[in-house]
């Protein structure tokens, strides 16, 4: 073992023992092979259910790059054109016809950004659930725009939920189906490791909020009354549910199956589109106003000299990042069952480490 394999190995374990998260998985990959793999704490704490491979977790918005690469594979095939006006897939939505699916990918559409922690539903009910019905509501309370399209980034959840209804009414597929088929398939990426459902109830870790934190103070007015479980030492359980829009926050799944994905984007030659559709895809967005820290699908670490791309995804009961250094050709992926948690300085601080072994 090497010396920063170990300095790795006890800073994934330091940060369970130090009570910060229930449990964690941490993955570093290349274009080809796992770099190193590491999972710890526990994914059930009143069970006493240790952190595995194979345990699922709500992934939230890191969703939203998986959804601008099957948006990006329609841009390919002719089927979607960037600079297209919604309108012209999505004649009912009420933000007129001057906002563009580069908009939505680039989050520079003036669509609002309401915070969606409520956008959820129990398992129990989603096999009746009406999507459509539910977004058809969230545009109608919010209709106005924040600012005129093209002019400023500012982030959009509604937004990348209508890319899921131009990815339907582009294919003719449910969007859930269509990025099953046609990009985690392709990848190799299983069901249980990557998906818009808990594929397995037994291997799905619970979601916690920290007990003292202001977020557990106003969780009231923040999360679903029948979602808030019950204390297990210093932890509130976040009972399991499914978000109302797939495509800005759907998918439940592992470090591994991001992984998969991520490596793909490493490769010399992607299995999901062309060349000249991935570097569309990592193409640096702009406003009116000069560059954004923005791709089609990717946040940038920096609009001057960007080290890596990255997407976060946070909600009830869970917090991951993932990241993609094209320079080092490495990706890495830390996901965790903790809502609260800076996964942003954590991930730094193994990265930091990590990028050593490649």
């Amino acid at each position: 073992m090497s010396a920063a394999t170990d300095r790795l190995e006890r800073a994934v374990d330091a940060l369970v023992q130090e009570k910060r998260t229930p449990g964690l998985q941490y993955l570093v990959v290349d274009a080809s092979s796992v770099v190193f793999e590491r999972y710890a704490g526990l994914a059930d704490i009143g069970a006493n259910h240790p952190m595995g491979a194979g345990t699922t977790m709500m992934a939230y918005s890191m969703s939203k790059t998986v959804t601008a690469a099957a948006v990006m594979q329609l841009v390919e095939s002719g089927r979607v054109r960037v600079d297209d006006a919604v309108a012209q897939y999505l004649d009912w939505q009420p933000y007129g016809g001057d906002i563009t699916v580069r908009q939505l990918l680039s989050h520079t559409s003036g669509i609002p950004n309401p915070i969606p922690l409520r956008w959820v539903h129990p398992v129990a009910a989603h096999r009746d659930f009406d999507e459509h019905a539910a977004l058809l509501h969230v545009l109608q309370t919010n209709r106005q725009l924040a600012f005129l399209p093209g002019t400023k980034f500012a982030y959009s959840n509604i937004g990348y939920w209508l890319l899921g209804s131009i990815v339907e009414r582009a294919t003719g597929q449910r969007f859930t189906s269509y990025v099953t088929d046609n990009v985690l398939r392709p990848l190799e990426i299983g069901s249980d490791e990557l998906e818009y459902a808990i594929a397995d109830p037994a291997c799905h870790a619970a979601g916690y909020l920290e007990k003292y934190s202001f977020m557990n103070l106003i969780k009231p007015w923040l999360i679903e009354r029948d979602l808030i479980g019950e204390y297990e030492g210093g932890w509130l359980r976040i009972r399991d549910h499914y978000l109302n829009g797939p495509a800005f926050g759907g998918l439940v799944g592992t470090a591994m199956g991001f992984g998969k994905f991520l490596q793909d984007q490493l490769r010399t030659r992607s299995r999901l589109f062309g060349d000249e559709t991935r570097a569309l895809f990592v193409q640096q967005q702009r406003t009116r106003r000069g560059l954004i820290p923005m791709t089609l699908g990717w946040h940038m670490d920096s609009v001057e000299s960007p080290r890596f791309l990255f997407k976060e995804g946070g909600g009830g009961g869970f917090h991951s990042l993932m990241r993609l250094y094209p320079h080092q050709q490495i990706a890495t992926v830390l996901m965790t069952n903790a809502t609260g948690l800076d996964v942003r300085a954590v991930l730094h601080e193994f990265d930091s480490i990590a990028l050593q072994l490649a």
